[in-house]
């Protein structure tokens, strides 16, 4: 009896080990992910000095970050995570506004990426070649839309087959 328990004690503490083991060629699926404001170098390019907060917040959009005690400093701030390579893009892009809510100056990554380049992922595609016609089928060119219709009405369909031999 002692030594049922010690092996069954042995056993389920081998079994837990197992569960923590993952082989190399198991890869699970890692999402990319994106956070914060995607600002592009046309956006930043349409800040003109004297700007009031709703201007910019026109052309920006939101800020990520407006600080309760700095109010005339938004921060727009981006983060992306690639899931496959784990490598990660920060950017950071700072509007100052003087005391009459205008726009006095930016500091920060000013030339970032074009939209389609930050929002479109990667790709990971390959090419399959389901391979091509001869040159005999291509010369015989597409059926017409009535002779396809004509040979379906021909022969009954599967069901209707069934019926007629049942004798429906």
């Amino acid at each position: 009896m002692r030594y049922l328990r010690f092996f069954l004690l042995v056993a389920s503490a081998l079994f837990m080990t197992a569960c923590a083991y993952k082989p190399s060629f198991i890869n699970e699926y890692k999402i990319d992910v994106q956070q914060g404001n995607v600002l592009t170098q046309e956006m930043v390019a349409q800040l003109k000095p004297g700007q009031t907060h709703e201007q910019v917040r026109f052309i920006l959009g939101s800020p990520l970050i407006t600080d309760a005690f700095h109010r005339q400093r938004w921060d727009y701030v981006y983060h992306f995570r690639d899931g496959s390579t784990r490598a990660v893009q920060r950017r950071q892009f700072s509007v100052f506004f003087d005391d009459a809510g205008r726009l006095s100056r930016v500091t920060g990554d000013v030339d970032v990426a074009s939209t389609e380049e930050l929002l479109t992922p990667p790709a990971r595609s390959r090419v399959v070649d389901l391979g091509a016609i001869s040159a005999q089928e291509a010369a015989q060119g597409v059926p017409a839309e009535g002779a396809e219709n004509q040979e379906d009405e021909a022969q009954p369909g599967f069901f209707r087959r069934m019926l007629n031999w049942v004798g429906l």
